[in-house]
């Protein structure tokens, strides 16, 4: 994408609020440039996989602990998809993780990163932490 075409494009996210981003569903993101988020901290923008930087959010059924972390889970998933319907952008920090997701920050249109919101509100918690505090460890 062409630079002024990019920042025409940020500038209507922040002045008209985005639709509601989607769950991630199906396989193939990156050749169908979905952008959809798959859990409180990670997601898909145009088909390129990020993670939050510096936060960690419960893990989905599945690869839950505990059926607390699992509820939390899908609490942290709609509260950042909320979050973002306001209108955001990615901050790409030039780092990758250690899945090889770009590491970024999710810039809120008022300003407020999305994972420092998270924190705040017990949905998440700093990354690296000493363990799951979701199922009591």
């Amino acid at each position: 994408m062409n630079q002024p075409l990019l920042i025409a494009t940020l500038l209507l996210l922040f002045a008209t609020g985005a639709q509601a981003i989607p769950v991630c569903e199906g396989g193939d993101r990156a050749a169908r440039k979905l952008t959809c988020i798959v859990d409180g901290d990670t997601g898909w923008e145009r088909g390129t996989k990020w993670r939050m930087a510096g936060v960690d959010t419960p893990e989905m059924a599945g690869h839950a602990e505990c059926s607390r972390e699992a509820d939390l889970a899908i609490q942290a998933r709609d509260r950042l998809r909320q979050l973002m319907d306001g209108g955001y952008r990615i901050e790409d920090s030039g780092e990758t993780g250690r899945y090889g997701r770009d590491l970024v920050k999710v810039r809120l249109s008022d300003g407020r990163d999305a994972g420092q919101v998270l924190i705040n509100e017990g949905l998440s918690q700093p990354w690296p932490n000493d363990g799951n505090k979701w199922c009591g460890r």
